[in-house]
């Protein structure tokens, strides 16, 4: 338990760190942050899984980038129903999803062996 609540504070992390790497993607602060990460899981893994399944085909014709498009569009939902997380576009949510797959795979692999 103590695990999970530490990787969603890392995640919140990420997305501050993401909105200071993209133009176009501003996060408030941590609360904000804490919020948006929760949003932008719990998105993923309910609208987000559904259109994963529904894309699939896609997603191997493109090698898995289009999951990356998938994770943009779950952070444009979330960012206009959390306020304080604002992202200005399809171009900065597509980025940040890049920014934060990358972050995440550095999470993934420091909590790992924790």
């Amino acid at each position: 338990m103590l695990g999970l609540l530490f990787q969603w504070l890392l995640y919140a992390i990420a997305l501050m760190v993401v909105s200071r790497i993209v133009s176009g993607f501003n996060v408030a602060g941590l609360g904000p942050a804490l919020i948006a990460s929760l949003v932008i899981g719990l998105l993923n893994a309910t609208l987000g899984f559904f259109l994963k399944v529904v894309t699939f085909p896609l997603s191997i014709l493109t090698l898995g980038l289009f999951l990356l498009v998938i994770n943009g569009l779950m952070i444009l939902v979330a960012s206009s129903v959390v306020p304080g997380f604002r992202v200005v576009g399809f171009v900065p949510a597509f980025w940040g999803a890049v920014v934060l797959a990358l972050l995440g795979m550095i999470i993934r692999s420091l909590t790992k062996s924790a």
